[in-house]
């Protein structure tokens, strides 16, 4: 199960002359009897577990279904832009399509953080749940109109870990000033609490929480963590996550170029995000477990739980975060806080009521030797 880092991101490396090339070489989309190639630039490293095979498999399943009248060309992190730029690659031109997380572009819109992740918020299938048939898509793509894109959920990781700190914490001190790469309204909420915020790309966490710049990270949870290698410097590994309880990724287009699709490929574009976003949350409740025990029984990593102090000053600041962006004077970013409020009251109602109270009971009565 472990992914020896030196050989994970040796994959994923590509010379600078060699991405300038790839650039070059496809400056705009080959288009020959009716066929079209598109380029996907991602936010995850090359065969990275999980997203980046997902991105990946996304755009294999999408040329596979249309007999190659759209043929998807994925280029990871690095490859073409950083990863962190992906989404302005789509908004120039660059690319047709970005895969990563809405919240990364929230310098853009802060509404578009409520479609990966909210701290103390909807997990993944009440996000679903909203997306789909409580008016969320609907507002997302009014935000994304406003940059000529359109997105669409196409993964899944869950709930998430809390993250890798190189020391133990014992309650909100411990925070004060502490160096953390987190993002989104979750980095906001850990700001609030204290700390140093930065978000970084995938390919960048270690080398900063080797050199001391971080004294903290979280990413995913551990599949993708086992391959970053986190492991080797922190090994405190706190769970669960929350300010992340289901998060989220996105395939995002070019919106004019999709509109001009045959309807049946961008009805097979849709469909293939819907079931990508099923077939990333397979992976990760498959392969999460299976990292964890990997973690622990070969890299000494300590399973520790947030302080009961620091859970209750997160919901505390949550709240008042999303307080905050309620008053907003940007009308969309609080018609988006205002319809999720709504539909995570609507919701959690099933997941209170009825999920929990089923997860308690089987946890107390029910075990299988």
């Amino acid at each position: 199960m472990t992914v020896k880092r030196r050989e994970f991101f040796k994959s994923a490396s590509v010379t600078a002359v060699g991405a300038a090339a790839a650039t070059a070489g496809l400056a705009t989309p080959a288009i020959a009897q009716g066929n079209a190639t598109w380029r996907m630039v991602t936010t995850w490293p090359k065969n990275f577990p999980g997203l980046g095979v997902g991105a990946q498999r996304l755009a294999d399943r999408i040329t596979a279904a249309t007999g190659g009248r759209l043929t998807i060309q994925v280029f990871a992190a690095g490859e073409m832009v950083p990863g962190l730029q992906a989404l302005d690659a789509v908004i120039d031109g660059s690319a047709e399509m970005s895969h990563g997380a809405a919240y990364y572009w929230q310098n853009k819109s802060q509404g578009l953080s409520f479609f990966t992740g909210v701290p103390y918020g909807m997990t993944s299938r009440e996000l679903t749940g909203w997306v789909r048939y409580l008016g969320g898509q609907e507002i997302w793509d009014e935000i994304y109109d406003q940059f000529g894109l359109q997105g669409f959920l196409s993964g899944d990781t869950g709930t998430q870990a809390g993250g890798w700190f190189k020391n133990e914490l014992t309650g909100v001190a411990d925070v004060q000033g502490l160096r953390f790469r987190t993002p989104g309204l979750g980095g906001q909420v850990w700001a609030k609490l204290g700390a140093s915020v930065t978000n970084l790309a995938a390919g960048e966490i270690f080398a900063a929480l080797q050199s001391g710049t971080l004294d903290a990270a979280e990413f995913v949870g551990p599949y993708n963590d086992l391959a970053l290698g986190f492991y080797q410097i922190a090994k405190n590994y706190y769970f669960p996550s929350f300010i992340e309880p289901g998060l989220a990724t996105e395939l995002v287009v070019d919106k004019a170029k999709f509109t001009a699709l045959p309807a049946d490929v961008q009805a097979i574009v849709r469909d293939v995000c819907q079931a990508e976003y099923d077939a990333v949350a397979a992976d990760f409740a498959a392969n999460d477990p299976r990292a964890l025990q990997a973690l622990v029984s070969e890299h000494d990593v300590q399973i520790r739980q947030f302080p009961e102090e620091i859970l209750e000053a997160g919901a505390v600041a949550a709240k008042e975060l999303l307080t905050e962006i309620r008053e907003s004077g940007d009308p969309l970013t609080k018609k988006t806080a205002e319809s999720f409020v709504a539909g995570l009251k609507l919701v959690r109602q099933k997941t209170d009521g009825t999920d929990m109270l089923f997860l308690r009971a089987r946890e107390q009565y029910f075990t299988l030797d």
